[in-house]
């Protein structure tokens, strides 16, 4: 049995339609880049990744998709730091760690966390800034 397996353009796709959008390559394209890029990438970092192999991608149509999939529940519009968007292809509810050292971004599971019956949350965003494991240890070694 093959079990519970995602194929990543399948999935893209499936995202672009029920965002109500035409399913070109470019959108399918932005779709697997934010399903396949945990590190929660900013539009421009989008566009960067993908110019190469659309050269017709342009970054009003990156910033747009990535919108009409904010505004669809699709992605998550994630600002962990002043000025800048990032986008999360995780929608489940859980909270993000940056890294005042080297800056990454790491999901936090807050599935264990209990929330008041008589409030109805839409949305959840908790940012986290300190170090990760990584920057603290390499801190130690010196």
């Amino acid at each position: 049995m093959a079990g519970n397996i995602h194929n990543p353009t399948t999935d893209a796709i499936r995202m672009v339609t029920e965002c109500g959008l035409r399913p070109s390559p470019q959108r399918i394209a932005v779709a697997e880049y934010v399903l396949s890029h945990l590190c929660h990438p900013t539009a421009d970092e989008i566009y960067s990744g993908l110019k190469n192999r659309y050269p017709s991608l342009s970054r009003t149509t990156v910033y747009n998709t990535l919108h009409s999939f904010a505004a669809h529940g699709a992605v998550l519009e994630v600002n962990v730091e002043p000025g800048i968007t990032r986008f999360d292809g995780c929608t489940k509810p859980h909270a993000h760690f940056r890294c005042s050292k080297c800056g990454r971004i790491f999901d936090i599971d807050m599935t264990d966390m209990n929330f008041p019956d008589e409030f109805k949350i839409s949305t959840i965003q908790v940012n986290l800034t300190g170090e990760c494991p990584e920057c603290d240890n390499s801190k130690r070694l010196h």
